[in-house]
């Protein structure tokens, strides 16, 4: 087992992906700075429309869990997405091939990066949240579900992201659908200063089909262990992982003389 491990994950492959992750601007910009900032300036102008302070640490913290969101949101679904496109725009997953990397190999190292990327992120924004605003500790099953729930969620993006790659093969485009979702989600999500109930009707529909919409909007109650109705935010998992699947599926049996004859035209 551990023979075939250190086939699978091998450091040449962890620095090169860990190289194509730090050069790349767009997980910084929107995956670690946009966040913290979005949230900060979100905050105080919340807080100053309260009447009082007691409410302050509950505003807060309802905020920077929504705004949590954003970092898979950025790192995957337009990082990833962005980057993966450029691989395939030059050719570079097939070279790799032809030297007997495999795919497996590729994935594998090209998740650990992601995901230790995404830890520090996570750990960089929520400490932010402790030292210039007033966030509330998590109960256990609080911090557990939320934990769960950003994973599930930056799987399901993963996903979104590769397909919306492999089925674009162009960096144009692929950053055009990427950067459109993204600020989609935001919106419908109330992270942009929008709330829910302020959605034209049609808007509210779609809204309720995003994980995003009950993270920003319901999730305090689950961070600080009050009684929740559960089933819309899971159904919401389960309609947005389908569509996530069902669109990596299609870009995967897309045959590669495809990508070739759209390029040349």
């Amino acid at each position: 087992m551990q023979g075939k491990m250190t086939k699978i994950v091998t450091p040449q492959m962890l620095k090169f992906q860990m190289l194509n992750v730090i050069g790349n601007p767009y997980v910084h910009i929107f995956g670690v700075v946009f966040p913290i900032v979005l949230a900060l300036l979100i905050t105080q102008i919340a807080i100053s429309e309260l009447p009082g302070d007691e409410m302050a640490p509950m505003v807060t913290t309802s905020i920077y869990l929504g705004m949590g969101t954003i970092i898979p949101m950025a790192v995957l679904l337009m990082g990833y997405s962005i980057s993966y496109a450029q691989e395939l725009s030059k050719g570079i997953p097939e070279r790799m091939q032809l030297f007997g990397i495999k795919k497996s190999v590729i994935f594998c190292n090209n998740m650990i990066v992601q995901t230790v990327f995404l830890i520090a992120a996570f750990v960089i924004f929520f400490l932010s949240g402790y030292i210039f605003s007033q966030l509330e500790r998590p109960t256990i099953s609080g911090l557990v579900i939320y934990i769960l729930c950003m994973i599930v969620f930056s799987m399901i993006c993963l996903s979104l992201a590769h397909g919306i790659a492999c089925l674009c093969k162009n960096f144009g485009r692929t950053y055009c659908v990427s950067m459109l979702l993204y600020f989609a989600f935001m919106i419908l999500g109330g992270m942009m200063g929008i709330s829910y109930d302020n959605l034209p009707g049609w808007a509210q529909i779609a809204a309720k089909l995003l994980p995003v919409t009950y993270i920003n909007r319901d999730f305090y109650q689950i961070w600080t262990g009050q009684p929740y109705h559960y089933m819309p935010m899971i159904q919401s998992f389960l309609f947005f992982g389908a569509v996530s699947a069902i669109i990596l599926f299609l870009a995967l049996k897309r045959p590669f003389g495809v990508y070739q004859k759209d390029e040349m035209m």
